[in-house]
């Protein structure tokens, strides 16, 4: 496979005359639940997380997208630095797992395995060895391959948060704690809200002149956020912020493939974001030839992510928003990001 090294931003064609792209259509409905990871009930969400009966949807997830998938729901595009290759793993209906390679000594992670047959045959055709499993948090669509795969690499390790009851988990982490594998670095982030104990893993690009790289999870999608299942407002803003201390040119790799429905959505607030449209307009080509969107760069995100941009007025004001007298700023922030989720959760792409 052709490998891509990402220079600048990854825009796509000029913004058009304004209002969304030609086919894309939002309609103001609840969600239908099609992803089971959308908010669909407290009850739901319990037995996804905390039952069996979560780990037989997941297998019966599995089954169905590699029927309906049998090559993946996207085209991805390997990302190559002088040392050092990223191949995402599109898996499930839309999620990405990561097979990051040292070029160099042939040494492997991969980052959520959701499908192991999926990252065993990327494993099989780079010819690497895997020696870690970061997951960034519990849920069956991103650790669901931890315990095949660890069956077959006996020198793999599984990494992850000792707060999530990650499958096969053998070293438990502490934010900021640092992991590597050949001359790869990961540091590991707290960033609590989707779950207790979910983590992010930041790549050190340093020494291959690359910028840093973010495997976000359930955190951070392009021009998006995950539900904060098990957290408040105020500790989704809070891990939000961690991620975006990271610096704008940071790559971003997520969990999803949730691009042209976050897009569309965040277009509907900010009516008059040049960089939206032009994103959104990408995407859309980007999505009709099947391709990944990822990665975007976290200096991007904050011109188009409406869960990024808690603190900008013309945001606010589009959401009819004003900090109250005395009202701490941050505390203000939480409540946008209320408000911004709150929508979210209203429409459903079609």
């Amino acid at each position: 496979q052709n490998c891509h090294q990402p220079v600048g931003q990854r825009a796509g064609q000029e913004p058009g005359s304004g209002g969304l792209p030609e086919g894309v259509e939002y309609i103001p409905t609840r969600k239908k639940g099609k992803n089971p990871m959308k908010p669909v009930g407290v009850a739901w969400y319990s037995l996804y997380a905390r039952t069996r009966l979560g780990y037989l949807f997941y297998q019966r997830q599995v089954k169905k997208a590699r029927e309906r998938y049998p090559h993946g729901h996207s085209v991805p595009q390997p990302y190559c630095f002088p040392g050092v290759k990223i191949l995402p793993i599109p898996v499930l209906s839309n999620n990405y797992s990561y097979l990051v390679i040292d070029t160099g000594s042939g040494q492997a992670a991969v980052i959520d395995p959701s499908d192991p047959l999926a990252v065993q045959a990327a494993i099989e055709e780079e010819g690497v060895v895997l020696e870690a499993i970061f997951c960034t948090h519990k849920h069956w669509d991103h650790s669901g391959g931890n315990e095949a795969l660890c069956q077959k690499h006996s020198s793999c390790r599984v990494y992850g948060s000792a707060l999530d009851a990650i499958p096969q988990l053998t070293n438990p982490l502490a934010d900021r704690e640092k992991v590597t594998v050949g001359s790869l670095t990961f540091e590991a982030l707290a960033t609590p809200g989707h779950t207790v104990g979910h983590m992010v893993y930041v790549l050190d690009g340093g020494p291959f002149g690359s910028p840093p790289c973010l495997f976000s999870g359930d955190l951070l999608f392009l021009a998006g956020c995950g539900e904060p299942f098990e957290g408040s407002p105020e500790t989704m803003l809070a891990s939000l912020d961690v991620a975006m201390g990271l610096g704008e040119d940071t790559l971003l790799w997520p969990g999803h493939e949730y691009a042209l429905e976050c897009l569309t959505f965040a277009s509907l607030l900010e009516l008059d974001n040049s960089a939206l449209e032009q994103k959104l307009q990408w995407a859309v080509q980007q999505r009709q030839e099947k391709r990944s969107t990822c990665p975007s760069t976290l200096g991007e995100e904050q011109t188009y992510n409406p869960f990024l941009r808690t603190h900008r007025p013309e945001l606010q004001e589009a959401l009819g928003m004003w900090q109250g007298a005395g009202e701490d700023p941050d505390a203000f922030r939480a409540r946008v990001l209320k408000e911004v989720r709150r929508r979210k959760d209203l429409y459903q792409a079609t």
